[in-house]
């Protein structure tokens, strides 16, 4: 997009927020770049420049501006839409493997060279891994001065600026952050879902967020989020400040906080029977995961049974076989069992019907070994048809699977229940080929009208605990005018 001038011009001379994270408006006259958002006075528009990311623009010698802080803008959706190199590249830095395995690492999880991949990402960003790395880092560090009270030594520990050597032993308590979000977000069915399926143990819904124990690259980690109108609130217990920005990265991506909502309400809402639902409550996100190969191992052990037995059987797998830890609130108890850890498994021993307890081998046995790569820069089409070589892994897991553990926009289960039942209610098809057939339109937000489906039945996925449901909300004329707006603005 930074390419078409005009239409950048008009989004800087909008003030249009939707744009935040999709390119970055430099200007030469004072040297610094903002978000198309900024509320000073746009400058003259021969005196701006515009760039892809928030490094291209550091590495053409401009600084972030104070005001409307680019840096800690939402990422750009596009790395969660896509599946090309570059998507699959940003993915990947994002959760920190450039820090962790440098750019060879990054070239050999991609499988490309080196050369071929900062060549990619050079011609598509304007910087190559190690520019859009430090800007993730520099992204933490302005993130802990402005929402913790970090001393700065520490802050430049955490965002990895130097050795951390000698501080590997120190625990730096509770880490209290704000996670911003393109609006609007629907909280209902994110948090409702997250909590409905938590994983006793490991998972919790409490006091009005959604707990969870993580297993990280250095050590180990407990977040809570909380939603909120302007951003969602998330505190952070770490036991090794290096995984601060993977961390957050992966919170990010289970909450889709950098998903486009406009995208996908524009294109649903012209469908005549998800207009009404996408109008009632436009913004819904998918619930994803933090750990892809274990939400594959949920979605087998809820194969055919209801949610609650689903968190019955995990929460056995995690009271048996999970890595015990502490919690400083308490409540949590327990990591989820790692891939090797539960591959080595007698099968014999799991509470599984026979058939069920051989998918669980097969799939446990591909993601130890490395045969299945279900990571953020895993090629979808490619885990699809291995998964789909798994015996008892069919259509509904496969596309669980991608829609929430991969994060593909546009995986679509036409066989499971809910939605099933959901277009019964509406009047859609209801057998999975026709249903699939009938929902070609929505692509590539198919991902997204699931979302509004499942929103339409009285389950517990569909509310946050405690909580009394919203009163019906005149949104559809706000979301019609937000739709006219992006439209004048581009």
């Amino acid at each position: 997009m930074y390419e078409d001038r005009e239409r950048c011009l008009r989004a800087v001379q909008a003030k249009d927020a939707r744009f935040d994270g999709w390119f970055f408006c430099a200007v030469v006259t004072t040297g610094i770049y903002c978000r198309p958002s900024c509320p000073v006075v746009p400058p003259k528009p021969q005196h701006m420049r515009f760039f892809p990311s928030a490094a291209a623009a550091q590495q053409a010698g401009f600084r972030a501006c104070k005001r409307c802080r680019p840096d800690a803008s939402p990422g750009s959706p596009q790395w969660n839409e896509r599946a090309d190199l570059v998507a699959r590249a940003m993915r990947l830095i994002a959760d920190g493997l450039v820090d962790r395995d440098g750019v060879p690492g990054l070239a050999s999880r991609l499988g490309y060279s080196v050369r071929q991949v900062e060549r990619q990402l050079l011609a598509e960003l304007g910087a190559g891994p190690l520019a859009l790395a430090r800007a993730q880092r520099a992204q933490t560090a302005r993130l802990l001065i402005e929402t913790s009270s970090l001393p700065m030594g520490e802050v430049a520990f955490a965002a990895g600026f130097a050795s951390i050597r000698a501080f590997n032993d120190t625990v730096p308590g509770v880490l209290t952050l704000r996670l911003p979000f393109r609006s609007p977000l629907v909280p209902d069915n994110l948090f409702g879902h997250l909590a409905a399926t938590a994983v006793p143990g490991a998972e919790e819904w409490r006091d009005g967020a959604y707990r969870r124990t993580l297993r990280l690259p250095h050590g180990r980690g407990v977040v809570a989020l909380r939603p909120g109108p302007e951003h969602i609130a998330c505190q952070l217990f770490l036991t090794d400040l290096r995984d601060l920005a993977i961390a957050v990265s992966r919170c990010r991506r289970l909450l889709d906080l950098d998903a486009d909502p406009v995208a996908a309400a524009d294109l649903l809402s012209e469908d005549a029977v998800l207009a009404p639902l996408v109008g009632k409550a436009p913004g819904r996100r998918v619930p994803r995961t933090v750990d892809a190969a274990e939400f594959a191992v949920r979605v087998v052990l809820g194969q055919q049974v209801s949610t609650a037995a689903a968190r019955t059987h995990a929460g056995r797998l995690v009271a048996a076989h999970g890595e015990k830890m502490d919690d400083p609130a308490g409540g949590l108890t327990h990591l989820f069992p790692d891939m090797a850890a539960l591959a080595a498994l007698d099968p014999a021993t799991l509470a599984l019907p026979q058939a069920r307890r051989v998918t669980f081998s097969a799939l446990t046995g591909a993601l130890a070994s490395g045969t299945i790569d279900l990571g953020v820069g895993s090629d979808w089409q490619q885990a699809r048809a291995r998964l789909a070589a798994l015996p008892g892994l069919g259509p509904w897991s496969i596309e669980t699977i991608a829609m929430r553990g991969l994060g593909d926009p546009d995986a679509f289960a036409a066989g499971d229940l809910g939605i099933r039942i959901a277009a019964r209610q509406l009047g859609l098809p209801a057998t999975p080929a026709a249903l699939a057939r009938r929902a070609s339109p929505w692509r590539p937000w198919r991902a997204y009208a699931v979302q509004y489906l499942w929103a339409t039945g009285d389950h517990a996925i569909n509310r946050i605990p405690g909580r009394d449901p919203a009163p019906p909300r005149r949104a559809v004329g706000r979301a019609r005018s937000t739709r006219q707006r992006r439209k004048d603005a581009a």
